[in-house]
Parts: structure tokens; sequence; C-alpha cells
């Protein structure tokens, strides 16, 4: 969602949880709070008429698969005082729990495990995040060969750097799929109740084995890798842009017409044992006349690596070309990567020696922020310019 999507300073009256929910609107023989009750009955009442018989016999013959929710927080499970309060909530006012209770429909489609990773919204995710929900996925895997796949339920502001994060370091070919609201639980017309629905029908879908992580929202489902956040307020604020999305959540099936051809997931060689700590990368954004001090400031602050989010084709300023080609004349293990990405949103970064090449290394089509979490991970395992090189040529 928009700024507040996801903050934690919010005015005090919006600092809503259950417990006050249930004090202002509960019913005297129920103990769930009223909005959960509304959207739970609502979605289910839409649902039931939406995906029919059909969607049941065609995708759950038999005993329905097993398939868990990770829940971290975020608009999807967020609160605000009315219906009608689309921008102005709290993320993460209610549990995983209380999200799947919310949508009966999921128990004909799969048998659903809950656990709470964190309730956040999604600016206050952390690297400890990441590898706990990592370690946490690798032990379902590794542990209950019964699970068809994993749903992640998150913040939207941030949900495709965790999503690539994933993808790079989840060594299993089974889904994981990652999902968020751009209106809270609380709100007319949420959007949340249909998300993780089709979350759940495409992680206990065969079909999306093997894919890579994924992320689900909008009847859409788009690639970990190229998937990124395009609008503030909209429902169809996820895409992939110029390389498109992978298929559809429709009531008849879920239906996939392409495949990630990157490495990824079961492919990748990033994994994160050993890993107490990630290498510092930051990013730096480029425009007329910029400054090159913070260049200079993050270099003598002894920075790892630097994405650069370039104009146009990933280009940047003389001065600013002059600050980032000093990182030669520094010792090997003091000398950060350089990375450069573009601020565009759309197309490839090339290598041009006009560009700062050797020095420098193209981030294709990444965008900065996964090009940062792709050479932080490429850290810990080199510093080798062509075999870093080589890691954003193959991911």
């Amino acid at each position: 969602m928009a700024p507040l999507d996801d903050k934690e300073d919010v005015p005090d009256v919006l600092a809503l949880t259950t417990a006050g929910h249930q004090d202002a609107a509960m019913s005297s023989n129920n103990s769930r709070p009223w909005a959960v009750r509304f959207v739970g009955l609502a979605a289910s009442i839409a649902l039931c008429g939406f995906l029919g018989v059909g969607a049941t016999a065609q995708e759950a013959p038999g005993a329905p698969p097993v398939v868990w929710v990770l829940a971290t927080g975020g608009t999807i499970s967020g609160g605000g005082v009315s219906p009608t309060s689309l921008t102005e909530y709290r993320a993460g006012t209610f549990s995983g729990e209380e999200l799947v209770a919310a949508v009966p429909d999921l128990a004909r489609h799969a048998t659903i495990r809950v656990e709470q990773v964190a309730n956040v919204g999604s600016p206050n995710i952390t690297f400890d995040d990441w590898r706990s929900l990592a370690r946490r996925i690798d032990e379902i895997f590794s542990n209950e060969p019964d699970t068809a796949g994993v749903v992640i339920t998150h913040g939207t502001n941030t949900l495709e750097e965790t999503a690539y994060f994933l993808n790079l370091t989840v060594r299993h070919d089974r889904p994981v799929v990652l999902v968020g609201a751009q209106r809270p639980a609380t709100a007319i017309s949420a959007d949340g109740p249909l998300n993780l629905l089709n979350a759940v029908r495409t992680a206990a879908s065969p079909e999306a084995r093997g894919k890579g992580v994924l992320v689900v929202l909008n009847d859409q489902i788009n690639a970990a890798r190229d998937v990124t956040k395009t609008s503030t307020y909209r429902l169809e604020t996820f895409g992939s842009r110029d390389l498109g999305l992978l298929g559809y959540v429709d009531g008849d099936r879920v239906a996939f017409y392409r495949a990630p051809v990157r490495r990824h997931t079961a492919a990748s060689e990033f994994h994160l044992a050993g890993v107490t700590e990630f290498p510092r990368v930051d990013i730096v954004y480029s425009y007329v006349e910029a400054n090159p001090v913070m260049i200079r400031a993050l270099i003598e602050d002894g920075v790892d690596g630097i994405v650069l989010a370039g104009t146009g084709a990933g280009g940047m300023s003389r001065r600013e070309r002059e600050a980032l080609e000093r990182v030669a004349e520094l010792p090997a293990d003091a000398r950060p990567v350089i990375v450069r990405s573009n601020r565009v949103g759309s197309g490839r970064v090339l290598p041009r020696a006009a560009d700062g090449e050797p020095v420098m290394i193209a981030g294709d089509t990444l965008n900065p922020q996964k090009a940062r979490i792709l050479l932080m991970l490429a850290l810990t395992r080199t510093r080798e310019m062509d075999e870093i090189r080589r890691m954003f040529r193959e991911y």
C-alpha cells in the first residue's frame, strides 16, 4: 500500500488490537473480531459462488494436500477503525490464524497449518526475518514430505525483496508463494481473502512445482525475480513489466503459461549455512547534479558493495563515475563491488566500457533492490569480479 501501508507510527486511534475490536463490536456468542467475521462471511459466500464445484474436483481429488501459511504481518492483516478506512490502518493487527479462519473455503483446497513468524509492517522486515523464513521453509520441506507448498503472508512494500531472497536461498523445488493485499482486512471489498485463497491454491498445485518462488495477487502469478510493485494503492500493483506474468489463478484451475529460466531455488548455489551476518550493500540513486559525497562516504565507511540506480540504461554523471572508479585504487580486500542498475524500472543494463567496465558489473534486468540482494549473497561466497559477473548472468 501507499505511505501508511505497513507503517508502525500511526495515530493512536489506529493502534487497534484484536481485543479492542472485540470490546467495540463483538457478539456475545463469538470471540472473533467483528471485522474478521464480516470479511470471512463475505469472502466465503462470494467465493463459493465464484469457484464452483469444478475447482475442488480439479485441484483436490481425495485428501487435500498440506499447505503451510507462515504469517509475517502487513496490510493483509491490517485493521482500521471502519470498513472505509482504506489508507488509515495498522498493519499486523490480526494473526495468521485469524486470516485463515476468515476464509473457510481454504479447507476445500488444502489442509492448512499456520505459524506466526512475525507481525509487522513490511518496511520493518529484517535480515533476521529472512533467515528465519528460509530456515523454517527448509525444515518444513526437509521433514514433511506430505507438504505441497508454503504460503507467506507479507506486506506489499518489500514483498518483492523477500520473495527474491527466498528465490535464491530456499533450495527445494516445492512452491513457496508470497501473498499480500492492498487493502486492510477490515476494509469494504478487502482483497486479502481472495488473494490468500488463490495463493493456497497455487501452493497446492502440482504445476507450481519447480517454478521458483512465486507472488500471487489479483488473480495473477508472477516470478519472484521479475515482479515489482508498480502502484501505491491500485489492486493490480504487482507486475513483471517487460517479461510478463507466469499465469493466472481462475475459478477452474491454476493456469501456467511460462516458467522462469534463470537459476533459482533447487538450482541455486547460495545457502545460509554458516552465514551469521550479510555483507553490507547500499543503493545510490542517480539524478541531475548528484552529489558524489554519498558515494565517497559509503566507500570510506567500508561498505562491501554499492548498487547504482543509474539514469537511462544505468548511466551516471562524470562526477559519479570518477567517485566510483576510485575504488580501483583501494587494496583488493577493501574494495567495494559496484553494480550498475537503473532507475527506469524496465529494460536491461549492459556492460559498457564507457560506464566503468571492468570496474563495475552490469545488473541486467534486476531492479536496484534485487541487484542489492544478489550482490549481498554473492559476496558471502566470493569477491572475484568475474565470478560475480557470472552470477548476475545466471540469476
